[in-house]
């Protein structure tokens, strides 16, 4: 697998998203580190990941009309050599009797929904040698973190 910056590869899918952030009133905070060495990985595969927790997050947030819609997307190093990358947004919030649930296949919280983008994700992640996991909050909204080795 090739080494690759995650900042490009995170940049590219907020230009993919670029019609539903707009779609939905969602007020876009990248905060992508500067000093952020390459990984090792699949690059498609790590944006898929990012694409579904950007994509979850605009939806949590399509509700919300009490305050404002912010989604960051944040890059950052981290201890042990890797890359962490967060997907925080301002939504309704993750229930917290829903646990690792949410991780699992063919589970979901939607309606409609298929219950395979946060499995698959974790599954990609996990394949690079990283972990994907909910943060738990004390205010509305989500966030998800994901962690991806820095290349050698």
């Amino acid at each position: 697998m090739p080494a690759h910056v995650l900042n490009d590869a995170v940049q590219e899918v907020l230009a993919l998203a670029q019609a539903e952030v707009r779609r939905n009133a969602v007020v876009l905070r990248p905060e992508l580190a500067g000093d952020l060495p390459s990984v090792l990985g699949d690059r498609v595969q790590l944006q898929q990941v990012v694409l579904n927790l950007v994509m979850n997050g605009i939806e949590a947030m399509s509700a919300v009309d009490d305050r404002p819609r912010v989604l960051v997307i944040r890059t950052e190093r981290v201890e042990r050599d890797q890359v962490r990358v967060t997907i925080q947004d301002s939504g309704v919030g993750l229930d917290p009797n829903h646990g690792q649930q949410i991780f699992k296949a063919f589970y979901s919280t939607k309606n409609g929904g298929m219950g395979m983008g946060l499995s698959i994700s974790r599954s990609i992640v996990e394949n690079h040698g990283g972990r994907l996991w909910a943060v738990p909050r004390d205010r509305p909204g989500a966030t998800f973190q994901f962690t991806v080795p820095q290349s050698r």
